[in-house]
């Protein structure tokens, strides 16, 4: 977490709570039993156990006022999580970059369920490097090249190149084989995505993105796709695919929604992040890395 006051342990940052205008408390203590009152006991023990700090990185007491629209942070013990039975391979190392071989299943970064189980976490723990983040994403389900930064100062030249498109991606996908449908051929929709809302959607109006699709190989009923996004929308290339009829096989997404287990392993999702090539911002020469992973016909 970005200018949090306590650093990252064991792979995490801090959690934080903010502290709302119109509640009726004199300390923080009151605050936060009363918007937890199953966790009374815990918040008191953490907090005389020095374990609350404020913006600062005061520690917070049971007499520290309540100062409302400020926040206060705190470690989080994330619950028991069942662990993704495959290896994160190191691609590359340098002083500013991590470049990594992110198997299925496993996710970018903490988000709901998956605390623990995720890719910076696990780096940050094996690599004894606390201070690793992302520079993109990839989603739990897709496999592939992913890049980390490992010192802060680095974060804002090389995330500003994913979020400024300078950054040229390359997807494989195995999916269902239509002879009717020619490639190459370029999928452009608007695509909208609610907060909350497991699957993204397609809708009428002015397109938000674009997939570049070009046909590599066939085996019997199904192929091999050479994807390349000049957008990054939310499940993009699994919609686009979908789109034409040719859902990617294991999408447990679209067209339909199924619900899968958290320890059932056994149905990749057919999406590969091949390679990512782009323009260094410090050296300003072109680099490009390349997955090793091969997808399961």
């Amino acid at each position: 977490m970005a200018g949090a006051p306590l650093p990252v342990r064991d792979g995490l940052g801090p959690d934080r709570i903010r502290m709302p205008a119109g509640v009726e408390v004199r300390t923080v203590a009151e605050f936060l039993m009363q918007a937890h009152p199953d966790n009374s006991a815990h918040w008191l023990s953490l907090i005389d156990g020095g374990g609350v700090v404020d913006e600062h990185g005061r520690v917070v007491n049971r007499e520290t006022r309540y100062a409302p629209t400020r926040f206060v942070y705190f470690y989080r013990e994330p619950p028991p999580e069942t662990r993704v039975p495959f290896d994160i391979e190191i691609l590359h190392r340098d002083d500013r970059l991590v470049v990594i071989d992110k198997p299925h299943f496993l996710a970018t970064i903490p988000r709901g369920a998956h605390i623990t189980e995720t890719a910076v976490v696990r780096l940050r723990r094996e690599l004894d490097l606390p201070d690793l983040t992302p520079a993109h994403r990839l989603d739990r389900m897709t496999a592939g090249v992913l890049m980390f930064l490992i010192r802060r100062e680095d974060r804002r030249p090389y995330q500003e190149l994913f979020v400024s498109q300078k950054v040229a991606k390359e997807y494989e996908a195995i999916a269902a084989h239509d002879p009717a449908i020619e490639f190459p051929r370029t999928v452009s929709s608007r695509i909208v995505k609610e907060h909350g809302v497991m699957t993204a959607t397609e809708e009428p109006g002015e397109p938000n993105s674009e997939t570049l699709i070009d046909l590599v190989e066939t085996r019997g009923l199904h192929a091999r796709y050479r994807l390349r996004p000049r957008t990054g929308r939310t499940h993009q290339l699994r919609l686009h695919m979908s789109s034409l009829g040719l859902p990617i096989l294991g999408d447990n997404y679209y067209p339909d929604f199924r619900r899968r287990e958290p320890d059932d392993f056994s149905t990749p999702l057919r999406l590969l992040a091949r390679a990512v090539e782009f323009t260094d911002p410090h050296s300003g020469e072109v680099r490009r890395f390349e997955s090793r992973r091969a997808l399961q016909w």
